[in-house]
């Protein structure tokens, strides 16, 4: 009997096992995940000591057709997942198209002698690069760009330069969105394109005054850096091109360019903190280039020429805010340096125009833009131009004849379609050349902007810019998307968007953090904001969230986030350090894997950002970038839902970065919030090219909000 009883619990218990060993099977199936995995493949490190192990490094390998199946999985899965929300998507991009007129035209800009625009016609993606004669009304179309881009699935215009006779026009075209482009010619004259094709340049030029030679930048085939000028002779191949300079320190790009004179063709050499300037008369075009300045480490500045003077915005002996002077073209060195405005420590300058009676710079003061006029006979008699939005941005335009009483200048706020104006300075009045046109019911009158102060936890106001629809409460319950980028200097100014329409007809708020890294409260508000202080981006986006939340605007549960490149950095950062304060955030081409990107000196852009990030090969350096590099700060725990889109060929943000975040996220995030990667497989940085093309990308962005909002059409 007790032998029977044995048998029957060990039949018992196999049976149990088995049962448990099915619904193991069974429970494996169900919560088997739907999404991709990428397998693991580590790779190890050792940089000052530290061991690191990089399980998806392998996601580098761009010619490797797993990293390409892995790709296509994401995308499958993206929209796979979000077909619930098709509809809404092509109802979104109808949506935003619509209210952009099909045909249209850019403010006309006279150049000697010639007004220039660039038009649309209904049903075209690309633009018609045109001119006409002053006060003619014959077109002529210079360029058709959907001629150019037929059959390919990217194209893009990087810029176009006349010849000073007016009769060759030289541009660039990038047709794989890595922007390296291949300049050609076209005789505007007999419609003729030339055989010269320059290959792996910038894609701008400056013209000699001989109307055949031009000088171009070229880039390094791998890292893309601008490191080289080449003088170019018309009917010439380009293997007979002649360098005339090479910029050795792989810290540094450059650049030529013509003065607004016309007088002179200038080369600039620059890195984060250091610039050099060259200079050559435009009609010695085989002359030997002489040095403005030297350069010297900290010590930026720009120049352009005037009569008998270069003027030059620069930073020395302190003016961390800059200050212009002028110099002798005889002997431009800094010694012969002559103030001409002085550095304001409340006041940053942004940029200036010369004109022969007037100089207007272009300032920072309290995180706004301003316009400041000078006649060069009575500084004393300056004035500002006048606006009146409490957020706004206003800029320097268009403005190509020196000889000129007219000032070319363009403003926008968060509820006024971008603007463009022609100012008199003399008599200080300004008439509206043109004003983007929003189609539709658009009243700027059922919005409301707003400029309001956040503390940052160590006592700093951060300004935020703030737009909504009339009738927006102020509850808590309401969502709000923040935007920020907070890097390189690069200020995020209140500009309005006729996208974003769609978000504020449904009920979001949309604001801007104008966090330390920019410039928009002047120099040390960007040196607070990089190296060993780079954190302070950071805490400053997350603490304008808390404020925002704190004053009811909305709620965690209904805050988002955006941010793009070093914005997507941004991205990546808040939500490693605050996961549970954001209900969801879309992350376009992040920066995220900088510990490995400033390491890699192979990387395009990587040796010109030691300035900016730090050089990791120094151990201070490398332990704080390592203590905030997002992917290598992922961990266990919950994290909000996240869109993160990319290009297969971003050259500055390479496609791996968020493609390996993406696949350390689904390893090690604890939650079953969405986690989306979509790339573009025909695109680079600035995604698609085209028109509208771009707008589906926006749609799907919207659209990824909204339903996280339950917002569903």
């Amino acid at each position: 009997m007790k032998t029977t009883n044995q048998n029957l619990i060990a039949h018992i218990i196999i049976f149990c096992l088995l049962i448990s060993s099915c619904e193991m099977n069974i429970t494996k199936e169900k919560t088997k995940p739907d999404f991709p995995i990428a397998k693991k493949l580590a790779v190890t490190s050792n940089e000052h000591g530290i061991e690191r192990s990089d399980n998806y490094f392998w996601l580098r390998e761009r010619e490797n057709q797993d990293v390409t199946d892995y790709l296509n999985a994401e995308n499958a899965y993206a929209e796979k997942e979000l077909a619930d929300v098709k509809a809404l998507r092509e109802s979104l991009f109808e949506e935003i198209k619509s209210r952009i007129a099909q045909t249209d035209v850019s403010a006309p800009y006279l150049s000697n002698g010639y007004m220039y625009y660039t038009r649309y016609e209904e049903g075209n993606e690309q633009p018609f690069y045109c001119r006409k004669v002053q006060d003619s009304k014959e077109e002529e179309i210079m360029l058709n760009a959907n001629i150019l881009s037929k059959d390919l699935a990217y194209f893009a215009i990087g810029s176009t330069n006349v010849s000073p006779n007016n009769k060759m026009i030289a541009y660039g075209e990038d047709t794989l969105s890595r922007r390296i482009y291949s300049i050609r010619f076209k005789n505007l004259t007999t419609g003729e394109y030339l055989v010269d094709v320059l290959e792996g340049t910038t894609g701008s030029t400056a013209w000699a005054k001989d109307n055949k030679t031009v000088f171009y930048t070229k880039k390094d085939p791998g890292t893309l850096r601008e490191f080289q000028i080449f003088r170019h002779i018309l009917g010439t191949p380009q293997s007979d091109d002649k360098m005339v300079f090479d910029e050795k320190d792989d810290t540094f790009y450059t650049h030529a360019y013509l003065s607004k004179s016309g007088d002179y063709i200038f080369i600039n050499s620059g890195s984060t903190l250091t610039s050099e300037f060259k200079y050559l008369a435009a009609d010695n075009p085989t002359g030997d280039f002489k040095v403005v300045n030297p350069r010297k480490r900290g010590l930026e500045y720009d120049v352009e020429h005037l009569g008998g003077n270069f003027y030059i915005r620069n930073n020395a002996n302190g003016a961390k805010n800059f200050k212009i002077s002028k110099a002798p073209i005889s002997n431009p060195g800094e010694d012969n340096w002559t103030e001409v405005i002085p550095h304001r420590a409340d006041t940053y300058i942004d940029g200036f125009e010369v004109f022969k009676d007037f100089l207007v710079l272009e300032e920072r003061n309290n995180a706004l833009t301003k316009l400041h006029v000078l006649p060069w006979k009575n500084m004393k008699s300056d004035h500002y131009i006048s606006f009146k939005d409490p957020a706004y941005m206003a800029y320097i335009s268009t403005n190509e004849e020196i000889d000129s009483e007219v000032l070319r200048y363009g403003y926008t706020s968060l509820t006024t379609p971008n603007s463009v104006f022609d100012y008199n300075m003399n008599t200080k009045e300004s008439e509206l050349i043109k004003q983007q046109e929003v189609i539709g019911d658009f009243d700027p009158e059922n919005y409301t902007s707003e400029r309001i102060f956040a503390e940052s936890r160590d006592g700093t106001l951060v300004p935020i810019s703030i737009v909504y629809r009339k009738g927006f409460k102020k509850d808590g319950k309401q969502p709000l998307l923040l935007y920020g980028y907070g890097s390189y200097g690069i200020s995020m100014d209140a500009y309005f968007s006729s996208q974003r329409l769609s978000l504020f007809d449904r009920g979001f708020a949309f604001a801007i953090a104008h966090i330390r890294g920019g410039q928009e409260m002047g120099r040390d508000w960007y040196e607070d904001g990089k190296l060993l202080k780079k954190k302070n981006t950071f805490y400053d986006f997350i603490d304008c969230g808390k404020f925002l939340i704190e004053k009811n605007y909305t709620s965690s549960s209904h805050l988002y986030a955006m941010g793009g490149s070093a914005g997507g950095l941004l991205m990546g950062a808040v939500i490693n350090m605050e996961p549970e304060m954001w209900n969801g955030i879309v992350a376009q081409v992040p920066f995220v894997d900088v510990i490995n990107t400033m390491l890699d000196e192979t990387i395009p852009l990587t040796t010109g950002e030691y300035d900016e990030w730090g050089n990791p090969n120094d151990k201070e350096y490398f332990e704080y970038i390592m203590s905030y590099s997002p992917y290598d700060n992922i961990k266990k725990q919950n994290y909000p839902s996240l869109l993160i889109a990319t290009g297969l060929h971003d050259s500055q943000v390479q496609y791996w970065e968020p493609a390996k975040w993406t696949a350390k996220l689904r390893e090690l995030k604890t939650d079953t919030n969405d986690l989306f990667l979509v790339t573009n497989m025909d695109t680079g940085h600035g995604g698609s090219s085209g028109r509208f093309e771009r707008f589906k990308e926006v749609a799907l962005e919207y659209a990824f909000l909204l339903r996280l909002e339950g917002i569903e059409q």
